[in-house]
């Protein structure tokens, strides 16, 4: 079945980011990316009336026919209320842990990786041994991305949201805008996205598309 998923994922530049059995039964499998796949996916097929949220309207229309394809059924990190706990099943089923800024990171990818939605089964699918792999925070000493961001919006007392989206929709703010966040890019694991699909994420953040 996992094959079967990755089959259908793979046109569309998604990659199955692996799968649990939660404590109330069935299955959970997460659906997301890394690398520049889904770009280029999502760059052919954008379409102009889904803006502004280009990526959640093309996620769904990718995701619910492979859904149906599976008989299960697909849920998005960005419906709600009431919003699930993509975080916590993330870490349930693969090996990402919380970095210093908050945003989990992979052992391969760092920071430059994301979950678009999670098929949810009834039946309890037979899944590989889940094996933890190493934190690469535990062995970062230097944590250069707390120091990298331009108006310290990460702190021990957590993320400071409005400053980071003031900077962002600033003059001042241009290199996070063209980039991408320094924090991520300061992160020594994982490949960054490419420029543009960097600029498109933080557009969207700031409220720029």
């Amino acid at each position: 079945m996992l094959d079967a998923i990755s089959s259908l994922l793979h046109p569309h530049g998604l990659l199955l980011r692996g799968a649990f059995h939660p404590p109330e039964g069935g299955t959970i499998v997460l659906v997301g990316n890394a690398g520049p796949a889904l770009w280029q996916a999502f760059s052919r097929a954008r379409r102009a009336e889904d803006r502004p949220h280009e990526l959640d309207a093309w996620t769904r229309r990718v995701m619910e026919p492979v859904a149906a394809a599976l008989g299960a059924r697909v849920v998005f990190p960005f419906e709600g209320p009431p919003y699930h706990p993509f975080q916590r099943w993330a870490m349930a089923a693969e090996g990402v842990q919380p970095s210093p800024v908050g945003v989990l990171l992979h052992p391969q990818y760092g920071p430059w990786h994301a979950y678009r939605a999670a098929l949810l089964f009834e039946d309890r699918l037979p899944l590989p041994e889940h094996r933890p792999a190493p934190h690469p925070c535990d062995s970062c000493a230097a944590k250069p991305c707390l120091a990298a961001c331009p108006v310290s919006a990460f702190t021990a007392e957590g993320y400071d949201v409005a400053a980071c989206r003031a900077h962002v929709r600033s003059e001042a703010g241009a290199a996070c805008r063209s980039r991408g966040c320094l924090a991520r890019h300061a992160c020594p694991v994982g490949e960054a996205y490419a420029p543009e699909q960097a600029a498109f994420h933080m557009a969207a953040f700031a409220g720029l598309s």
